[in-house]
Formats: C-alpha cells, structure tokens, sequence
C-alpha cells in the first residue's frame, strides 16, 4: 500500500483531478496549512500561542522549468520575510528540486545563496530536506556549501537508509544540526532498510551517536526558543521519542539540544502529549497550492490516515 500511495503522488493526472475536488483537500486540509502565505501565518500564529514552535514549508518538489525554480526560490524568500515580519517562532524547510536541483546544479546552487541570503539576514533558520536517494549527494553537497556561508542551516537524516550512519558522522564532524526521520521514500533494497524494525533499530543507533557526541552538550542555538535544538526527533513514534528523552535525560542535555518535531495535522494525541514537557514541540507546517504528493505520503505512511479518508467519504 506504501509503494502504491508512493507511486500516485507522482501521478500529474491524478494531482490534476484531486486538486480540483473539495472533498480531497477537505481532507488534506488536516496536514496542510492553508494555500496561501498569510493563511500558513496564522496558522503558526495559533500553534505558536498553544506552546508550539513551527518550521514552515512552501509545498513543491521537482520543479520542471528553471523559470518555476526561481519563482520558487522567491516564493520562499517572502516566506522567510514574513516569519521576520510577523515575528512568529517558525523556521523554514525546503527541498532542493524545488529549487532546480533536477534541473540545473549551478543555478540550484545560486537559488539556494538567494535563499540562504535571506535567511542571515532576517536570523531565520533554514532546514534542508532530504528527498529520495538520487538526490542524496548533491543534497549533502549544497549542505556543506550552504553552512560555509551561514551557520543557521542543518539537514534531515533518514534511519531507513544504509548510508546515514556515516553521513552522520560527517554532519557531527562539522557541527549541522539534524532533524532525525524514517523516511518516506520509495528506496530499492539494496540501500534502505526493508523491516520496520530494522529501520526502528536503526533510528535509536543514531539517535545515541548523535547525542553522545561531546560537541553537542555544548551546543546552543544562534536564538534559543527560535532556531531548532541540535537534534529533532521527527517521528511520530512515540518509543522512539521516549528512547531519545530518555537517553537525552540520562546525558544531562536539555531543550537547545533536543526537541521533538512532528507534522501538523497527525497524532495530536502525542503533540499534546509533549508539548508542556521540558523538551520543545515542534510542527512541520505545509502550506501551497501543491499539496497533492505531500497528502499522497502522508496516507501511504499510516493505514490510520488512508481509513480517516475514506470513511470521511462515505460520511460526508
């Protein structure tokens, strides 16, 4: 079901139909903020009073003309102006192909300093994320470029992949902060894990590598209570975060070190359950009109979201 849900959000036919349906983005409206910047801001806004901190994300991936990779490139730069503006407790998360990485390395890499430019400039953090194994290098590669220029840059790590023990060594080497999944990619298994549990397994290994490392003890964020902790658990698991608390707790580390990063619309039981503990809450929050791959994962992740849809339609 995974690899069927992964292999529709790429459908451009089938984002063409759910798009123009309202009953679809009734539903989806409960992982997406809204279609538009300031809908996304007062969305932050309300999360933000309920004792939440946010990182945003204009939806969009696989730009197909290097002409819709620079208006993306600005539609994220108003964003970071915005989060300045409105003085919400928000970062940013883009992904790389929105911004011509499949299309053009160079002009990728001048989107990215567009980006990155703003960013240090507004003291808004920005977190790069990881997308499918293709692109893992080039990702890792404008990372380390990125961070050169401005420390207010980290990454996603995926436990479902083979690799991410010794990228994470490197990430630890240079002092990026991480924001620590599972993935939701469709991965060959010659390269990711195929168990759950194996990925699970995998998942706390980093987690403990990550938070023994000495220099993390020591870290403190450029803004405390607005740029990130060194290390997100991005999970809605809820024994991985306790195993990441716990150790956390058992190392003396303390909330600029670690925080708990969940998506906006899923497990709110947990979200509540954490948000008032000694460790921070924060909401990945989607906004765009191209929300139809982001609502496409976010069912192939959990049978529990395929059921909400489809018994939302027979009871509408």
């Amino acid at each position: 079901m995974r690899a069927f849900f992964i292999f529709l959000s790429k459908s451009k036919w089938l984002q063409s139909i759910f798009t123009n349906w309202s009953y679809a983005w009734k539903i989806a409206s409960r992982f997406v903020a809204g279609t538009t910047l300031a809908e996304s801001i007062l969305v932050v806004k309300k999360v933000n009073a309920a004792g939440f901190v946010a990182t945003l994300d204009h939806l969009g991936e696989q730009t197909e003309s290097l002409s819709d990779a620079q208006t993306a490139t600005e539609e994220i730069i108003d964003l970071i102006v915005a989060i300045k503006d409105n003085g919400v407790r928000s970062n940013v998360s883009i992904k790389l192909s929105q911004i011509g990485l499949v299309l053009d390395f160079e002009e990728c890499k001048q989107n990215l300093k567009k980006i990155i430019e703003k960013a240090k400039q507004c003291d808004v953090f920005v977190r790069i994320d990881m997308e499918d194994s293709s692109l893992t290098d080039a990702t890792l590669q404008l990372l380390y470029w990125a961070h050169s220029l401005y420390g207010g840059v980290g990454i996603v790590i995926q436990s479902y992949l083979f690799r991410s023990s010794n990228d994470v060594e490197e990430l630890l080497n240079k002092g990026i902060t991480m924001r620590l999944v599972k993935g939701a990619y469709k991965e060959p298994y010659s390269i990711a894990f195929k168990k759950k549990s194996d990925v699970d397994i995998n998942y706390d290994l980093l987690t403990d590598k990550i938070l023994k490392d000495p220099q993390v003890k020591n870290y403190e964020p450029f803004i405390e209570g607005i740029f990130p902790s060194f290390l997100g658990l991005g999970t809605h698991d809820d024994r991985r975060i306790k195993f990441g608390i716990n150790l956390a707790k058992q190392l003396g580390l303390g909330k600029t070190q670690v925080e708990i990063q969940m998506l906006f619309g899923i497990r709110k039981d947990l979200q509540e359950k954490y948000v008032h503990s000694e460790y921070p809450v924060r909401l990945y929050i989607p906004y765009g009109i191209h929300w139809f791959p982001y609502f496409m994962r976010r069912l192939a992740e959990r049978p529990a979201n395929v059921w909400f849809f489809v018994s939302n339609f027979f009871h509408r």
